[in-house]
């Protein structure tokens, strides 16, 4: 709908920053505290919603919690002694994020409510001019810190529309639909699923869960820290920072499964077996559950309580995906129907496509969307050609499926920053990367990930794009190595400044 006269001269008049930051999730507020913390106050966060938080405000769903150790799942910059467990509640990261927005000084630079409809670098004036439902914004550069689980995903499933009961999905639970004695769908069987399942089947009169593939689900190794650990944390200043290293080091060395190397990929497979073993003791539901494609090409899933659900008497697992929702029915892939009342979505996020890539466009007016049009890709995972000025936080290639991926946020970040000293130290030069940086960058990618669980036989994930089949949302090394290629600006795969001669002198 466009815009009608006497909206247009209500709009406030637009609104300029040096820096422009795009959401208010662990990449956003990352940025936009980096940015303060050394002086630099010309910057605006744009945030769509009415509170920050990104992931963690809108997953509110029974059970959501994190599957990284709370310790390595914070800043760097920011650490908190007084976590309660070893793998936090979504809540309790949701305060840690309002905490670090308001403790850091960042909420006068947040306009809430300022959902971005488009983003176009002027190559006139040479800043970024962005739209958003508050209002006109400009700015030198721009940062996307929207991430890769922002925008959810609805199946397109043959009667979904015309249901006659509650359908929601995951990342916008509907608190006011009770469960208690309903019959619950959860389609899906990912990271969300094995969280929300144990939760639901606590309430509902019965529960089926579709599973078009089965997960590989390890142990969870939960506790709460005692008071004497978090009383050394608070008193300590090494101890944090040595716990968060041990954490670290410990999963960095989950990657070599990832490689594919023989010796740990057969015990991490071991590992998940005899957990499922150990959980299941009926042999058709464990071969139900048996994974039938490589350890590591989907995300690998933590829990404790997932199988164990799975085993009550009034929950169902159908191991085929959801073909059809017919009135008070549920109809699988198998042909089996199963009644339900209720439909809870967990089908994940727009990932390989992300709606941003819509919304940003080059000075000739084409979306960083056509420019992937077969897939993403950008330099240092961070910087695309024909883009100057726009940096990518939480972007191409940045995803982890063995660490945290704040490691990667904060090592982006810090290159950000060291692209903007640059660029003042060169006369406000743009910050461009060259077509054939981004080129080289793609090709070491795609020979990084060539021997990798994620191109095995029969690896079908979302870390692939479906149109190139091309390795898109994962970093295909170890977390160090991210940091070690990545977290450092690298001027000379950049447009050089043009040099002005020196007058001659007569």
């Amino acid at each position: 709908m466009n815009p009608t006269s006497d909206t247009l001269t209500h709009l406030p008049p637009p609104e300029h920053a040096d820096v422009l930051v795009i959401g208010t999730g662990f990449a956003g507020l990352g940025t936009a505290a980096r940015l303060k913390r050394r002086g630099t106050h010309s910057f605006v966060v744009l945030e769509r919603a009415d509170d920050v938080g990104g992931t963690w405000r809108d997953n509110t769903y029974p059970g959501a919690a994190c599957d990284v150790p709370s310790h390595l799942y914070s800043f760097s910059f920011r650490p908190n002694p007084d976590w309660s467990r070893l793998f936090a509640r979504g809540p309790e990261i949701h305060r840690y994020l309002r905490d670090t927005a308001r403790d850091e000084g960042l909420l006068p630079h947040i306009r809430f409510g300022a959902e971005v409809t488009q983003a176009r670098w002027d190559t006139v004036t040479r800043h970024w001019v962005v739209t958003t439902a508050r209002g006109v914004f400009t700015g030198r550069f721009l940062v996307t810190g929207t991430g890769h689980l922002s925008d959810h995903s609805l199946p397109d499933i043959p009667g979904l529309a015309g249901f006659d009961g509650p359908v929601f999905h995951s990342a916008r639970w509907d608190h006011g639909t009770p469960l208690a004695g309903k019959r619950v769908a959860v389609v899906g069987s990912g990271a969300s699923a094995v969280q929300i399942v144990p939760e639901v089947a606590e309430a509902a009169a019965e529960v089926v869960v579709f599973q078009r593939s089965a997960p590989y689900v390890v142990p969870r190794p939960d506790r709460a820290y005692t008071d004497t650990e978090k009383r050394v944390f608070r008193r300590d200043p090494e101890a944090v920072p040595a716990h968060r290293a041990e954490i670290f080091w410990y999963l960095e060395a989950g990657y070599a499964a990832r490689r594919a190397a023989p010796h740990q990929l057969a015990e991490a497979k071991a590992a998940a077996r005899a957990h499922l073993e150990r959980q299941v003791a009926d042999p058709e539901l464990r071969a139900a559950l048996t994974p039938d494609y490589e350890l590591g090409c989907k995300r690998v899933l933590i829990s404790d309580t997932y199988y164990p659900a799975l085993t009550r008497d009034h929950v169902r697992l159908e191991p085929s995906a959801l073909a059809q929702l017919e009135p008070g029915t549920a109809v699988a892939a198998s042909g089996a129907r199963h009644a339900v009342d209720v439909v809870v979505l967990c089908t994940g996020f727009e990932t390989a496509e992300p709606p941003y890539a819509h919304l940003v466009h080059d000075g000739a007016g084409t979306s960083l969307a056509e420019h992937w049009a077969q897939g993403m890709e950008a330099y240092a995972s961070t910087t695309v050609a024909g883009f100057p000025n726009l940096f990518l936080v939480n972007g191409p290639n940045t995803g982890l499926g063995h660490n945290s991926i704040v490691h990667v946020i904060e090592a982006q970040v810090t290159y950000v920053l060291g692209a903007l000293d640059w660029s003042r130290a060169h006369g406000d030069h743009d910050v461009e990367v060259t077509p054939a940086a981004q080129r080289r960058y793609t090709g070491e990618l795609a020979r990084r990930g060539a021997d990798t669980v994620w191109h095995s036989r029969g690896c079908e994930s979302w870390y692939l794009d479906p149109r190139s089949g091309r390795l898109t949302l994962i970093w295909p090394d170890f977390a160090d190595e991210f940091r070690h290629r990545n977290g450092t600006f690298d001027p000379p795969a950049y447009r050089a400044p043009t040099l002005t001669p020196a007058p001659v002198t007569p």
